[in-house]
């Protein structure tokens, strides 16, 4: 499929985790990604084409990842 992005495209494993070690993590695991922390209740533009190069790692006020991290 044409819009598939390479490496890595999941961390379910991360929700519930401190969110600057899942930047970290998913960093480490896709080299492809840039992995951005955003806090929940943040707006945030909505990208029509997905992007492969981005993964965004939603956090509550206390840092702990309450999604789970995929690229787009």
């Amino acid at each position: 499929m044409a819009d598939q992005c390479e490496g890595k495209d999941s961390w379910p494993e991360l929700l519930g985790a401190q969110g600057t070690v899942a930047k970290e993590t998913i960093e480490s695991e896709n080299s492809l990604v840039k992995a951005e922390i955003v806090l929940e209740g943040t707006i945030v533009p909505i990208n029509i084409r997905r992007q492969c190069d981005r993964v965004r790692v939603w956090v509550d006020t206390d840092g702990i990842v309450t999604r789970v991290p995929t690229i787009g």
